[in-house]
């Protein structure tokens, strides 16, 4: 079943006469459950497309579908709730708020999402039941990672859009945050989007979708996809 439903999606920005394509009639369909790695250099429309699908962003034209529901025609308050109830974020930026505790940054999604999940068990699934008491600036830029994962994941949200979640992170870390999205979307059965411009990623997907100048330039499915520990970084 396809979560994701792109159709002819075009997103112009325009600056005076200036005309910038950030995504040009893109079509893409995605299956619910799936760990995705869209990959593509800097300015081929990787994060145009995560901003759409988060309802960050709208399309200048074409239908985005998601779960069923056309979110491309929602107004600020409809794309709000969509936010809160069905997408999680996990951006590179791990953008924890300072003056509170790892709990309380985690617990602070209980206030926008309706089925959210314990705080402390997401905490526990990221190993991190130890630190439930420490701020933001007591802790590794991957235990921060973490639990900017954890708070997304405590919205219990159907799809998990993650941009270049392990580009400020060591490779043991980074292997840490891969396998605990990777068993996201095997275990919870979670819509797992990674946007990243690092190739060796994708050997982890189920599957590769490849943008370049705002197209996508092939979207191909992975039959044996690696393991976390497997991909050489």
């Amino acid at each position: 079943m396809n979560i994701i439903e792109l159709t002819d999606i075009s997103r112009v920005y325009t600056n005076g006469e200036h005309e910038q394509r950030a995504l040009d009639h893109v079509d893409l369909a995605l299956e619910e459950g799936k760990f995705i790695v869209v990959l593509g250099p800097s300015g081929a429309g990787k994060s145009t497309l995560l901003n759409l699908l988060g309802g960050l962003d709208s399309p200048t034209s074409g239908t985005i579908r998601v779960n069923g529901k056309d979110i491309s025609t929602l107004s600020e308050s409809e794309l709000a709730d969509y936010r809160a109830e069905t997408v999680g974020f996990v951006f590179q930026s791990y953008n924890l708020i300072p003056t509170l505790t790892v709990l309380e940054n985690v617990a602070l999604v209980k206030e926008i999402a309706k089925n959210a999940l314990s705080s402390h068990e997401m905490l526990r699934a990221v190993g991190l039941e130890d630190h439930i008491h420490n701020f933001p600036s007591e802790l590794s830029g991957g235990e921060q990672q973490r639990v900017s994962i954890a708070r997304a994941l405590a919205k219990n949200p159907k799809i998990l859009l993650c941009d270049e979640p392990t580009g400020a992170l060591d490779s043991q870390t980074g292997v840490m945050v891969l396998k605990l999205l990777l068993s996201m979307a095997r275990d919870m059965k979670k819509t797992i989007i990674i946007v990243t411009h690092n190739q060796n990623i994708a050997g982890m997907a189920d599957v590769v979708v490849k943008v370049k100048n705002g197209r996508i330039v092939s979207c191909t499915e992975q039959p044996n996809p690696l393991s976390a520990e497997e991909v050489d970084w």
